[in-house]
C-alpha cells in the first residue's frame, strides 16, 4: 500500500480524523499538506509529522470559499510539485429538531460539508485528469445512508456529498480518477464529545448515557476509531484500489448491514 511518490492535501487535518489520515498517508510515503480554517492546529500535527522525518506542510484554509480553496490549489502547487490525492474531510455538525433549526444554521451545515467537497474538488481534479491518476475520498458519514432524528441539516449535507461523489466518479472514471466516500458511524473524536455534552445539557443524562443515546440511534455498539477510518481512506488512495470507484465504505462496526 505504499505511496511513495504521491503528494496529497487532507482539509480539515487539523484535529480527529482528518490529522489521522494525514499521518496515515504520510507513513506510506505520501508528500502530504494539511488544510484546516485554524493554522495553528494544522501547523502542529504538519510539525509532529516533520519529526518524525515526514514531509508535511500547512496551509490555512475556509473551503466554503471560493477564493481560500483557489489559494489552497496555488499552495500546495508551490509546496507539492502536484497533488494526486485530496481528502475532504472538513465538516462541522449541529443538532436540533426540523422547527428549531434556523435558516443561517442550515446553510452553515450545508457549506461546510457540501459546498466545501465540492470547490476543493473542482480546484483539483481538472489536473489529476491531465495526468491520468487521481484519488478523492470524500469523508461523509453513515447518515449519508440513513436518516435520523434531530440532525436533518447534517443529514441532508451528508447526503449530498455521497451524490457528488458519484456524479464526481461517474465523470472521471475515464481519466484514471476514482472518488470514492468513506461513511463512518460515530468515531471517537472531538466532534462526537461535543454531541455527547449537548445530548446531556438537553436531556440531564450522564455521560456514559448520552454516548449510549447517540450511539443507539444508528444501532452502533462502540465508537470507531480515527485509526480505523484512515485505514480505509489511506488503501482507498493505494494504485491498486484504482477498481473501486463511486463507493460509499461504511465504517461502523456492523451496525448498518447494507
Amino acid at each position: 500500500m505504499s505511496l511513495a511518490g504521491k503528494c496529497a492535501v487532507i482539509t480539515g487535518a487539523g484535529r480527529g480524523i482528518g490529522a489521522a489520515v494525514a499521518g496515515s498517508l504520510a507513513a506510506q510515503g505520501a508528500r502530504v499538506l494539511l488544510a484546516a480554517r485554524s493554522l495553528g492546529q494544522v501547523e502542529a500535527v504538519a510539525r509532529a509529522l516533520s519529526e518524525q522525518g515526514l514531509e508535511a506542510h500547512a496551509v490555512a484554509c475556509d473551503v466554503t470559499l471560493e477564493a481560500s480553496v483557489s489559494g489552497l490549489a496555488d499552495r500546495a502547487e508551490a509546496a507539492l510539485g502536484r497533488v494526486d490525492i485530496l481528502v475532504n474531510n472538513a465538516g462541522t455538525a449541529s443538532s436540533a429538531p426540523i422547527e428549531s433549526t434556523t435558516l443561517d444554521e442550515w446553510n452553515r451545515i450545508l457549506a461546510v460539508n457540501a459546498t466545501g467537497p465540492f470547490l476543493c474538488t473542482r480546484a483539483f481534479i481538472g489536473k489529476m485528469a491531465t495526468r491520468g491518476f487521481g484519488r478523492v475520498v470524500n469523508v461523509a458519514s453513515v447518515t449519508s445512508r440513513v436518516g435520523s432524528r434531530y440532525i436533518a441539516a447534517y443529514t441532508a449535507s451528508k447526503h449530498a456529498v455521497l451524490g457528488f461523489t458519484r456524479v464526481a466518479a461517474a465523470e472521471y472514471a475515464q481519466a484514471g480518477i476514482t472518488v470514492n466516500a468513506v461513511c463512518p458511524g460515530y468515531v471517537d473524536t472531538e466532534m462526537t464529545t461535543e454531541s455527547v455534552e449537548r445530548v446531556m445539557q438537553r436531556t440531564g443524562l450522564d455521560r456514559e448515557r448520552a454516548l449510549s443515546a447517540i450511539l443507539q440511534t444508528v444501532n452502533q455498539k462502540r465508537l470507531i476509531s480515527v485509526d480505523e477510518v484512515a485505514f480505509v481512506v489511506t488503501s482507498l488512495c493505494a494504485e491498486h484500489a484504482g477498481g473501486i470507484n463511486g463507493q460509499a465504505i461504511v465504517i461502523d462496526g456492523g451496525g448498518l448491514l447494507a
